[in-house]
């Protein structure tokens, strides 16, 4: 199970599908369901978190290729001048 501070619960009723009440109780353990679920939703919380940030990162660093052509542009004059020094 995910180490996280459960600090407040509420009660919610959700309908799920059969197949997930069929994998929740055949890999819940000791734990009770309620558990179960609640650990199952912190990791795909955890990895829509991961998948978000990735997509943010990957926009971030493909942005404006005009901008990343004068930053080369003032890269390549700055290594000519430390060339000539």
């Amino acid at each position: 199970m995910l180490l996280a501070t459960r600090k407040h619960r509420i009660s919610k009723s959700y309908m799920i599908d059969t197949d997930v009440e069929d994998y929740v109780s055949s890999t819940r353990g000791d734990a009770s369901a309620s558990e179960r679920v609640n650990d199952l939703l912190h990791r795909a919380i955890a990895s829509e978190r991961r998948e978000q940030l990735e997509r943010e990162a990957a926009e971030f660093f493909s942005a404006d290729k005009e901008h990343r052509s004068g930053t080369k542009a003032f890269q390549e004059a700055s290594l000519r001048t430390f060339a000539r020094d």
